[in-house]
């Protein structure tokens, strides 16, 4: 069938959507709910515009605090990472690929026990067809 297909010219095309993962959407839809919600406000514009700059320093303190813990522990995962030290808070090489191992082994092992069949309670009888 598809030899035909290549006979007569047609091709079977493919199309691969793949959905934009960036954040306009959600800014754009924030943006909106922002501008309705100072639009039907209860107060007065100089009472909005004062929580605002309240709400816009706390928040720039927060983030600010966030980023500052981010590049601490950031620097202390480089420095490990530097010196050779792959080693966690309780001082035991991390090795996950040997954790993974181990367990797939032994996944195995129990998948392997289940599928032999069992060992018969009397050797001397012969298996019957």
């Amino acid at each position: 069938m598809a030899r035909e297909r290549e006979r007569d010219g047609e091709r079977d095309v493919v199309y691969v959507e793949r959905e934009d993962s960036s954040l306009k959407p959600i800014l754009f839809g924030a943006l909106l709910g922002l501008a309705v919600g100072l639009l039907f406000a209860p107060q007065s514009g100089d009472e909005t515009r004062r929580q605002l700059k309240r709400r816009l320093r706390s928040a720039r303190a927060l983030a600010e605090e966030k980023m500052g813990e981010l590049k601490d522990r950031l620097g202390e995962r480089r420095s490990k990472l530097v010196n050779g030290d792959d080693r966690d808070d309780d001082d035991e090489p991390v090795d996950e690929r040997a954790e993974i191992r181990g367990e797939l082994e032994r996944r195995l092992a129990e998948a392997r026990a289940r599928r032999r069949p069992s060992a018969p309670a009397d050797d001397d009888e012969e298996p019957v067809a």
